[in-house]
């Protein structure tokens, strides 16, 4: 890992385009109070640029730079994105210029043709026209006092096509009087050589700020970007997450620890690199859509350890199986528990929960139990409260707070009422034998009330436990009805949650496993 005094870090400024290029990912979809709130949380991250959208296309885009007019920002410039004025127009003619002066941002971003197969065959615009209209409508929106930012459209693709010309659209924007031209590898197709060699090019030929905007459609987004950067762009454009259309954008929440973590260069303000994590989590929240657990540096498993060799060493030596300190990005080390775990994920996961577990022998008993069911089916990654549920019942003192005598479940249709489940269950609290009986909408229902209602006089605060979710998977499906099943249980007691896990042939004990557990756990910690 690099580190540098961070008076000495050279500046890379962080275009963040999600609410323009982000939202054209398929699936993804933001209100206009959407925006304001993902503007707001950006700006306070301290990005340098925030894209708001295109006015010139869609009401909602023209409301969002309505409403944001009065908002004091802390650190972020606004920008609105429009395109060059049409062919065969004058630019005071354009409505589409017309509407990004009237967004009244400080910044305006304009794409244009640098490929001539765009011009010819897109456009149907000849080459010299099309170098008029981007100087013309750089030139127009920067004499009505916009600082103006130009993408050069297709530009890897244009300068491999026809360099000379891909060259010339620059000049023609720089002459209009924009402050940087941005690089777009639109097609996502470039790879990183590709890019370094044609920025080296550039830059021997043109003395002027350069940006770059990578899709990602070889899964070389951020690849692509770093190399740019290294061959001297200092505008850097991006998504939160990644999105963007087709497969993506340059995933910022990679992008930048990559650039402040691994070339030492500054993209935020000092001691903004920790709030990544919360605003990758943030932006999917608001889009509702979840966070890949796997993705790089704020992902859910981004730090997650398994491997029983790989937990083992890091309890010795955090750097060993880590290649950042997670909360460089606000982000923790999880140890999972699995058949693969050793003694160090048990002893690291105790710890965490808090648990005092000094014997050997109780390790290595759980640890048995639990390679012996997963085997069975059980899983417990996902099942932390399963786990604390078994370490705890190694307790020479560990009292349980039930026992299962026996249950019974059924189903019924009636004519007039529909299909109802009644179940009965029969366990022993403190010496003394419960039997009670409750309906539900189903089975899983009817077996959780009974149990409830056989608990909740001993144990009151069973009444704020909620069963949240219930997830069911087929194990070996091609044993039809015979197949195992596996039932994970998330429960909540109003502040906390819990994952418990089951598994059998018979869909109702490993509902039953689950729930028993969950419950157990949910006793345990409310002592």
């Amino acid at each position: 890992m690099i580190h540098r005094d961070p008076s000495q870090r050279t500046q890379i400024d962080i275009y963040d385009t999600t609410l323009r290029d982000g939202t054209q990912s398929e699936g993804f979809s933001l209100s206009c109070e959407d925006k304001i709130r993902i503007a707001r949380r950006l700006d306070q991250l301290g990005v340098t640029f925030i894209e708001g959208g295109w006015p010139g296309s869609n009401p909602k885009d023209v409301d969002f730079f309505a409403q944001i007019r009065s908002i004091q920002w802390q650190q972020a410039n606004l920008a609105a994105f429009g395109a060059t004025r049409r062919s065969g127009i004058r630019v005071e003619e354009d409505e589409n210029l017309h509407a990004l002066l009237k967004a009244e941002t400080p910044v305006c971003t304009l794409v244009g043709k640098t490929w001539t197969l765009h011009v010819l065959e897109v456009l149907r615009a000849t080459l010299d026209e099309n170098l008029r209209m981007i100087e013309e409508s750089l030139r127009y929106l920067h004499d009505h006092g916009r600082r103006v930012i130009y993408d050069a459209e297709h530009f890897f693709d244009g300068y491999q096509d026809d360099p000379e010309y891909a060259l010339e659209t620059l000049k023609a924007a720089i002459r209009g009087g924009a402050e940087i031209v941005v690089l777009c590898d639109t097609n996502g197709g470039s790879v990183p050589w590709e890019i370094e060699k044609t920025l080296g090019h550039i830059r021997q030929k043109l003395d002027y700020p350069i940006g770059i905007h990578s899709h990602n459609d070889g899964e070389l987004a951020v690849a692509n970007t770093m190399v740019a950067v290294r061959a001297g762009a200092t505008h850097v454009q991006g998504t939160i997450n990644g999105y963007g259309e087709r497969c993506g954008n340059a995933n910022l929440c990679a992008l930048i620890p990559d650039l402040e973590l691994k070339m030492g260069l500054r993209c935020l303000p000092e001691g903004k690199l920790r709030e990544l994590s919360d605003v990758a989590h943030f932006v999917s929240e608001v889009a509702n859509l979840s966070l890949n657990d796997h993705m790089a540096y704020v992902g859910r498993s981004a730090f997650a350890h398994k491997g029983g060799i790989h937990v083992a060493a890091m309890r010795r030596n955090a750097q060993s199986y880590q290649h950042i300190d997670p909360e460089f990005v606000g982000n923790k080390k999880r140890v999972v528990v699995s058949e693969l775990s050793g003694r160090g994920n048990l002893l690291s996961y105790a710890e965490k929960m808090g648990m005092n577990v000094d014997a050997d022998e109780d390790i290595t008993n759980v640890l048995r139990a639990i390679k012996e069911l997963e085997a069975r089916g059980f899983s417990f990654e996902a099942a932390d409260a399963s786990v604390a549920v078994m370490l705890k019942r190694q307790a020479p003192d560990y009292m349980p707070p039930f026992e299962l005598i026996d249950y019974a479940v059924s189903v019924e249709h009636r004519q007039g009422r529909g299909t109802f489940a009644e179940a009965t269950v029969k366990i022993v609290v403190d010496d003394e034998v419960l039997h009670t009986v409750a309906e539900g909408n189903g089975p899983v229902n009817a077996l959780d009330a009974a149990l409830r209602k056989a608990l909740t006089p001993v144990f009151p605060k069973l009444k704020n436990f909620q069963l949240v979710d219930y997830k069911v998977r087929i194990l070996d499906g091609q044993n039809g009805t015979a197949a195992t099943t596996r039932v994970l249980i998330d429960t909540r007691n109003g502040h906390q949650s819990w994952s418990t896990v089951g598994a059998s042939t018979n869909i109702i004990e490993a509902s039953w496993l689950a729930l028993a557990d969950s419950v157990e756990y949910g006793m345990m910690i409310a002592e």
